[in-house]
């Protein structure tokens, strides 16, 4: 079986062109992973995924516990089977969730995370190894360790506190993880807003050995001006031989200054929420699709996505879909959303190839 493998092709000052190899398959980087939380990307099938050219999708450790249990995706062979996708998966640890789904949530150092579901109140407890294990058993490709993720704050001592039990637990996450060649274990590099402790993260991940580092705690409330300071202070300090993945990130606009501050991989559920809501993601900028201005509009969406035929309904007929509740509105424009962040994405990799990436970034920053 393959072992999971990370090359960096090209530079393009920190922007890097990459390849992740799995045994399902390959994935160029940087690269955008739609969120299917709950085996399932929202309003779409998986085959439609495919081909807006998404070669890696996320789910999600915490709902698939909850709904419907480990036991029953391992009893038809895993993840994979169950959704009835052939694409690589990666799948996060449940900690992001456990601080702002679950109810009464109790962290302990030894017993880890001990909270009830936000669903019907039931009581779970999920450690490092417990994490671990229901990842294995959903049978993912990259698998992320558990970690505690607090809320945005000032307070250094609590996040310093937070900083040093997500370590403990990472180290945990390896041992549990065991010998997987053809998977991968991500780091999860915590520290805040606050440069000494997120290097302190991920000096002692580096310790610990991992296949690729995640920065998590970001997408919590943060301005972009933040969240682009914090991977300022540590992009140099990177391991250039492995993946960087910026967690639960984020808009257009954030992915292009993410890029260019050296992130390999993304994933968010902006693209499919925002779908369900009537907002459009286009070369142009956004469109509320919902506005009265759109009643008479009978130009497409987007003139330029060819992909699906989706240019074929107009503005008009979206705008009556949304307005009368049609569940096509939600599948077209959510559709329509990940195959911009995929064409997005691609443009992205052919502009760093050509070392023009930050023309195209200065095009787009404020565009899109």
């Amino acid at each position: 079986m393959k072992k999971f493998d990370f090359k960096v092709l090209k530079t393009n000052k920190f922007a890097r062109l990459g390849l992740i190899k799995t045994h399902r398959g390959n994935i160029n980087t940087p690269a955008f992973m739609p969120v299917g939380t709950q085996a399932t990307v929202k309003a779409c099938k998986i085959d439609d995924i495919k081909k807006t050219g998404s070669q890696i999708i996320l789910s999600n450790t915490y709902h698939l516990m909850i709904r419907p249990g480990v036991e029953r995706i391992k009893s038809i062979g895993g993840l994979h089977k169950f959704m009835n996708c052939d694409l690589p998966i990666l799948t996060d640890s449940g900690g992001f969730q456990v601080m702002s789904l679950s109810k009464l949530n109790k962290i302990d150092r030894e017993k880890g995370a001990i909270f009830n579901s936000h669903i019907d109140g039931k009581k779970f407890y999920l450690s490092p190894e417990e994490s671990i294990k229901i990842q294995l058993g959903l049978n993912s490709d990259i698998i992320m360790v558990m970690d505690e993720c607090p809320k945005k704050t000032d307070d250094y001592n609590l996040i310093e506190k937070s900083m040093n039990l997500s370590l403990y637990w990472a180290e945990r996450s390896k041992n549990a993880f065991g010998k997987n060649s053809h998977k991968a274990l991500f780091g999860i590099i915590q520290g805040g807003l606050f440069k000494d402790l997120r290097l302190k993260s991920l000096k002692e991940l580096e310790k610990i050995g991992f296949d690729g580092y995640a920065l998590g705690g970001l997408a919590v409330g943060e301005t972009q001006k933040e969240m682009f300071k914090v991977l300022d202070d540590i992009k140099p300090h990177l391991p250039s031989n492995k993946p960087h993945y910026l967690m639960g990130v984020g808009t257009p606009a954030d992915i292009l200054g993410a890029v260019k501050r050296g992130v390999d991989m993304f994933d968010c559920v902006l693209p499919t929420r925002s779908g369900r809501t009537g907002l459009a993601f286009t070369w142009q900028g956004k469109i509320n699709i919902k506005n009265n201005k759109y009643k008479k509009d009978n130009s497409p969406l987007d003139p330029n996505c060819k992909n699906f035929n989706l240019n074929k309904y107009s503005k008009n007929y979206l705008n009556h879909l949304f307005n009368t509740n049609e569940i096509l509105a939600s599948m077209l424009l959510t559709l329509h959303n990940i195959n911009f962040y995929q064409e997005l994405m691609s443009s992205i990799r052919k502009n760093i190839e050509k070392g023009a990436f930050d023309k195209f970034h200065d095009k787009y920053i404020d565009k899109l």
